[in-house]
């Protein structure tokens, strides 16, 4: 039996699923991968880390029994983005990889908007932060200048795998976007924002479409991966919105909510509305578009807080072969709406959406000598559900029109946390079966082959809905009012992280 292949390249850990030609999961497999932090506010990953996780995954999945008898008939890759992978005339990684959450170059950035902010937004529809591959190639170029001089090429997360596994390069017409060097109408690579990054348009690769094919499995890749030689390879796209296609956000006013490593507020859109509180990217489906407003640390913040704070949580798991966010959710069931006057800020890599500002820095506040664990564990649910609706907020100010929510991540597979989240907004929310990016990486992996007549037909195929949440309108003034305090906590706090 013919079976799809897609790989996820997360920013904590590689996870590929597998489905049939129907798109029905037949099996998943995950690995983390480490982020090194040698500075505050640095961010960084090795791309050998990628590839051996990626490895590890699938080979493991080779002797999975749920796939005895299955043969891949294609795959395809996603990633986060703004991931630049510098390599030298050899191939070989000449500097560490800046990943999206580094605030290294918020200088080089500041200093962009100031000189070239208009023309930037112009071409690029993105305001510039230490986000973007733009800005990081500016601040390498001031304290590294040998890596660039070392650069022949640049590629991109997934992209740097995919030449791995087939000898050749390019890049789809989504990730691209997230450098902020590209033509964003025109779908090019734009001389002016290169000239600003201090390389030639001759270091990229060529931009083709998310579901061609970018090259077939090499003999010496098929050694080290399972996959078996001359298995196709689509092109692929960003885990954003690949995540957003395989949710079933498919149609304008479609609007996601995605508790993942980071949170974000999506809505899907028939054109691009710039704007400078927001990220700006083309759909998985031609002429479509969605608008993105993001928090730095979604779920992310749990897996902080588990290898911070539940050293117990983590053994008592382990000895019952569950999950300890399992342990941890029940610690945070223990505690009540508003988590007894806690709060939590979960501003761990400084903050996008919507305050662009990368000084900020998580915080607990409001704990006594009566706080508890759980307090603590529901604060921090709390907490990045709050910010989500702040994320929100810049949504509603531009009048982009809603017409369903629908919910995903690594986070609403937790009844409490997605039951905050619909609570906290007040709207009802619909939570998917298998959504996430691998998944939507598989159903691109077979319209690239055929199996599926266009990218449309494919996630109306294969969707399902796990479960629709209502909220309990009782609870809409307290939460408004928690709200307001979340908000008035991080104005009072601003101004004294800037001077850190």
């Amino acid at each position: 039996m013919d079976s799809l292949y897609g790989i996820d390249f997360g920013t904590g850990g590689c996870k590929v699923t597998v489905t049939d030609l129907a798109g029905k999961v037949l099996a998943t497999a995950s690995a983390e991968y480490p982020t090194r932090h040698p500075h505050p506010g640095w961010s960084e990953q090795d791309p050998a880390n990628w590839w051996q996780a990626m490895c590890q995954v699938l080979l493991q999945l080779k002797g999975d029994p749920r796939l005895a008898g299955t043969r891949p008939a294609a795959v395809s890759l996603d990633s986060y983005t703004h991931g630049a992978v510098l390599l030298d005339k050899d191939n070989r990684v000449v500097f560490p990889c800046i990943i999206w959450t580094d605030q290294r170059s918020a200088k080089e950035a500041a200093e962009l908007q100031n000189t070239h902010g208009e023309e930037i937004f112009r071409l690029g529809m993105q305001m510039p932060t230490p986000t973007w591959t733009l800005p990081q190639l500016v601040w390498l170029r001031k304290n590294h200048p040998e890596a660039l001089e070392k650069t022949v090429r640049i590629s991109f997360v997934k992209d740097y795998i995919r030449f791995l596994l087939t000898g050749e390069f390019a890049v789809d017409r989504i990730e691209c976007q997230g450098t902020l060097l590209c033509d964003m109408r025109n779908n090019r690579w734009s001389h002016a924002l290169c000239e600003l990054a201090g390389i030639s348009p001759d270091l990229l690769p060529e931009i083709r479409g998310c579901t061609e094919i970018g090259g077939k499995v090499t003999p010496e890749a098929a050694k080290a991966t399972g996959l078996p030689a001359g298995t196709p390879v689509a092109m692929g796209a960003s885990d954003s919105a690949v995540e957003d296609y395989a949710a079933g956000a498919i149609e304008p006013g479609d609007c996601i909510m995605k508790l993942a490593t980071a949170g974000n507020v999506n809505v899907m859109t028939a054109e691009p509305h710039p704007h400078p509180a927001t990220l700006t990217y083309a759909h998985v489906i031609p002429g479509m578009w969605y608008s993105v407003t993001a928090t730095n640390a979604g779920a992310v913040c749990q897996r902080w807080f588990r290898e911070l704070v539940c050293t117990e949580e983590k053994r008592i798991a382990a000895e019952r072969g569950v999950s300890p966010y399992e342990l941890i959710n029940a610690l945070a069931e223990s505690s009540p709406p508003g988590s007894n006057g806690v709060f939590f800020h979960p501003y761990l890599s400084g903050e996008r959406s919507p305050y662009w500002d990368p000084k900020l820095r998580g915080s607990f506040t409001g704990m006594s000598m009566g706080t508890t664990r759980g307090d603590l564990s529901r604060a921090l649910l709390e907490g990045v559900a709050m910010s989500l609706r702040d994320c929100a907020r810049t949504i509603e100010e531009m009048n982009l029109p809603v017409k369903r929510y629908i919910l995903i991540g690594g986070g609403a597979k937790s009844q409490l946390w997605s039951r905050i989240i619909c609570d906290l907004f007040q709207v009802p929310c619909l939570v998917p079966g298998a959504c996430d990016a691998s998944f939507g990486s598989c159903l691109l992996a077979g319209t690239a082959i055929g199996v599926f007549p266009d990218e449309r037909a494919a996630v109306q195929k294969a969707l399902t809905i796990d479960r629709t949440l209502a909220p309990v309108p009782e609870l809409a003034d307290f939460y408004n009012n928690l709200f307001a305090q979340y908000r008035a906590i991080h104005d009072a706090l601003a101004p004294v992280y800037a001077k850190l």
